[in-house]
């Protein structure tokens, strides 16, 4: 049984999110407040295995209160419950950056029951479980993958950096970018699941610590070195060839494995383009998004890294890459960057250039 406290100044909210929760036999509410004062202290209290917590609060809002249960509560599953607003996007960001696990958007018309039933229903529940549940996948094979599924041949230098990520990615990926160097020779593209808005302000918050330059991918732009391009929440991104080099294609087709955007239509792209000349990287994530392309651009020869199931907040991407036997490398989070660093002055090596100039 997993115990949840739900934490939301609206009376609407606190009963239809309790209701819904309330309906799965494997999960209990043991309480609920009306602002973040009140839940910390009935998180002392009640001990609830994960809390989902409204930003926008009076008395103590959500991030403030993320930072209070960080200091005794530093494993606790918070789920921000937030408008799919510019102002509720932001903050939400700033919630993730301060401690909180993960995030959902509120039902856009909670007037209407059904409708906002079924959201909170889809959204909620899963990362709920997910976060409190077991491991799914097995701890990785204590030997690299079979040589026989790679492509023959020595690797080619890496052209580019793919990422997916989902659940726990915003704080993976502001880890894993504000630790290269702003001289980084390939540009990054990176699919994370988030709706619209919310990635606008990842990438600004991400871009303002970083030393590359981060920025949401708009359509056509040119893929320029040093650079990380963040597919905007509900489109799908897309690497193709153009004219003067690569550039980006945004697009609104089908949503894959539940996502746009997805990772596997990024991959996808990736091994039309760059083949063998990609990197993957696989962080944090609920579920199999990426599983696929990683598969295809593995037996093009590509090089693949994935997160480690202790540093991961849920192991479901990685993992699943990792139990297929497509990583060259499974990898603390904090490793990562010093992996990619590792292989691009490989890239740099073995084509004659001077390592030293983007150290």
């Amino acid at each position: 049984m997993i115990t949840v406290l739900v934490v939301d100044d609206s009376v609407v909210i606190r009963r239809l999110v309790t209701d819904v929760l309330s309906a799965d036999p494997k999960v209990r509410v043991i309480g609920t407040a009306p602002d973040g004062k009140i839940a910390l202290a009935k998180i002392a209290q009640l001990k609830p295995d994960v809390v989902t917590l409204d930003v926008e609060m009076p008395v103590l809002n959500g991030v403030e209160t993320v930072r209070e249960i960080r200091k005794t509560n530093p494993k606790l599953p918070v789920i921000m419950f937030s408008t799919l607003t510019s102002d509720g996007a932001e903050a939400t960001v700033a919630a993730l950056a301060a401690g909180a696990t993960d995030y959902v958007t509120k039902p856009a018309n909670a007037g209407s029951v059904n409708k906002a039933v079924n959201e909170v229903r889809e959204q909620l529940l899963p990362r709920i479980h997910a976060l409190c549940g077991k491991p799914v996948y097995a701890p990785p094979p204590p030997r690299p993958p079979d040589a026989a599924k790679k492509a023959a041949g020595p690797r080619p230098p890496v052209q580019a950096v793919f990422i997916g990520s989902s659940t726990g990615g915003p704080e993976a990926l502001r880890t894993v970018l504000t630790k290269l160097p702003a001289t980084l020779p390939v540009p990054i593209l990176v699919a994370q699941h988030m709706p619209p808005v919310f990635t606008t302000m990842l990438a600004r918050r991400i871009d303002q610590e970083s030393a590359l330059r981060v920025v949401e991918a708009t359509e056509g732009d040119p893929l320029r070195p040093g650079s990380v391009y963040i597919a905007p929440g509900g489109r799908h991104m897309e690497v193709v060839k153009a004219p003067g080099g690569a550039r980006i294609r945004l697009h609104d087709g089908p949503m894959e494995n539940h996502c746009r955007p997805a990772v596997d239509v990024l991959f996808r792209s990736a091994a039309r383009v760059y083949g063998a000349g990609s990197l993957v990287v696989m962080l944090t994530g609920m579920g199999q998004d990426g599983k696929l392309g990683t598969q295809g651009l593995a037996a093009l020869g590509a090089g693949v890294l994935a997160q480690d199931q202790a540093s991961s907040v849920v192991w479901g991407m990685p993992g699943a890459v990792v139990s297929a036997g497509l990583a060259d490398a499974v990898l603390p989070l904090g490793q990562i960057a010093e992996n990619i660093v590792a292989r691009l002055q490989a890239k740099a090596t073995a084509t004659g250039r001077e390592v030293a100039r983007w150290k």
